[in-house]
């Protein structure tokens, strides 16, 4: 089956949610498309509960709660979301516009996309030890969906970047123990962050285990019982252990982006600052993928370019009808029935 939309949208994170809203304004109706099986990108997928400090109106929202805001924002123009697939193809049609497949079997036609898939497709990247497998997503995780999970735990961090040590420092107030392990001493997060860190262990709220490596991990039916780890000469120790996660950063990649024949920049998709337009007529991009001169990666500034690229759009969708700019508080939500 084949349905149609006037707007595709690959990428369900909080920018790709307001281009939602910015297309809907324009009476616009949209698709959204998503590898992940949920709304939220990396708000969701990689830190739902830290904390944002620059999106207007709200001096900190945590990440999950933009998501909340965004989707409620967006409902009224009932956006069709495809998630938990791919986008593995897009071409051209007779008409002008796109027909785009995900690795789901889902067939699309749209009259233009915007990309909003901020840093590409991601996954963690994995510990090499035997028989982790067994453990992943039930004591063994790469990233926090929610604080109160690990109350009264005793928690294994191992990494030594800000995730580790953002986490460290959450954790300590809900955990049973946090015992944070790293290679080296030298901590790559804030300084700041890795300062709080180091007092936390010299008080003894939390351990330090450095230098040291994961080596292995002990338990059965998914829940841990030890893990264990090496120093620089080999000799190991067993630690107590409800739950380990393994901070040792992301493996990203363009996916099947990057044979879409658009014009690329170290992994990111060039496009005119004043309308998000690549290097494909009908096709934009918007967020941390999309590169220009004086690029910022902020979501402020990806919601600024969701904007324009709904109005660079309109045309497409329209053609022949002008556009007359006006604000929402003249025009109000407009119904898409």
């Amino acid at each position: 089956m084949t349905s149609s939309t006037e707007v595709a949208i690959i990428g369900a994170g909080p920018v790709g949610l307001f281009a939602v809203f910015e297309c809907g304004m324009l009476k616009m109706r949209c698709a959204v498309l998503d590898a992940l099986d949920a709304v939220g990108g990396q708000c969701v997928a990689l830190y739902p509960e830290k904390p944002i400090y620059d999106i207007p109106a709200y001096p900190r929202i945590a990440a999950a709660e933009l998501i909340e805001r965004l989707s409620e924002q967006v409902a009224p123009f009932q956006p069709a979301f495809h998630l938990g697939s791919e986008v593995v193809e897009l071409a051209r049609v007779a008409d002008g516009g796109f027909r785009l497949a995900t690795a789901a079997g889902t067939r699309l036609t749209t009259r233009a996309v915007i990309i909003a898939a901020g840093v590409g497709a991601f996954g963690p990247n994995r510990p090499p030890l035997p028989g982790i497998a067994e453990f992943e997503g039930k004591s063994v995780f790469y990233l926090v969906k929610r604080r109160e999970d690990f109350r009264g735990k005793r928690v294994v961090i191992a990494g030594g970047g800000d995730s580790a040590v953002d986490w460290a420092l959450s954790l300590a107030g809900v955990a049973e123990r946090v015992i944070v392990v790293h290679r080296r001493a030298k901590f790559r997060a804030a300084p700041e962050s890795a300062a709080r860190l180091q007092r936390l262990a010299e008080e003894g709220t939390i351990d330090l285990v450095v230098p040291y490596q994961l080596h292995g991990v002990e338990g059965s039916g998914g829940a841990l019982s030890h893990v264990v780890v090496a120093d620089m000469a080999g000799e190991t120790r067993r630690l107590p252990a409800d739950a380990l996660l393994a901070f040792f950063g992301l493996a990203m990649s363009l996916g099947p982006i990057a044979g879409w024949g658009l014009n690329l920049e170290r992994n990111h998709i060039a496009v005119d600052p004043a309308t998000g337009a690549t290097s494909v007529p009908g096709i934009f991009a918007i967020g941390d993928i999309a590169t220009y001169p004086g690029k910022l990666k902020l979501i402020l500034a990806g919601f600024a370019e969701a904007a324009m690229a709904a109005h660079a759009i309109y045309p497409l969708v329209h053609p022949g009808e002008a556009l007359h700019f006006e604000y929402s508080t003249t025009t109000g939500v407009p119904s898409l029935g």
